[in-house]
């Protein structure tokens, strides 16, 4: 544990932030950036269940799945034409981090594709460690950064119902 300078709260030594007055932590800077994932880390990284539940996507729909960060193994389904992704409770992907905005990105569904859109977040959203500064179509294997989640897009496209 370290303490904050400004405030004297004890934080975590890999905290960026001050979780009670919100102050930059020495030595971190706002935004980084991880490494890209090839297909030998995703071969490694994704278990049989994941690969069957990526197969059995149904058309129209995709799948987000947390590789790296909090939550590391989730599986957030898309199937709405819209979901926000945000630290509010009322985001269809609750993502429970002081690094994530309350309304941080929007996932919208366009002819059986997906957008992702920042929605004006103060960290920014990536994919394949680009800053989002416009909409964005989403390709199977996309990697998507929100805050401290590192997320892999699938799509469907296994034929059944939504």
């Amino acid at each position: 544990m370290i303490t904050c300078p400004a405030c004297g709260h004890e934080v975590s030594a890999d905290d960026r932030f001050c979780s009670m007055c919100g102050e930059r932590l020495a030595g971190f800077e706002t935004t980084t950036t991880m490494g890209a994932l090839d297909d030998q880390t995703l071969t490694n990284e994704l278990s049989s269940e994941d690969i069957a539940a990526i197969d059995a996507l149904p058309a129209g729909s995709a799948l987000l799945m947390v590789l790296k960060g909090p939550g590391a193994g989730g599986r957030y389904l898309l199937r709405d034409d819209r979901v926000v992704a945000g630290r509010h409770p009322d985001s269809g992907i609750f993502l429970d981090d002081i690094t994530v905005s309350r309304s941080h990105v929007g996932f919208t569904r366009d002819q059986g594709s997906f957008l992702a859109e920042d929605l004006g977040s103060l960290n920014g959203t990536y994919v394949n460690r680009e800053l989002l500064k416009a909409p964005v179509l989403l390709r199977n294997g996309d990697e998507v950064q929100i805050g401290k989640y590192r997320m892999i897009f699938f799509l469907g496209s296994a034929t059944g119902t939504q």
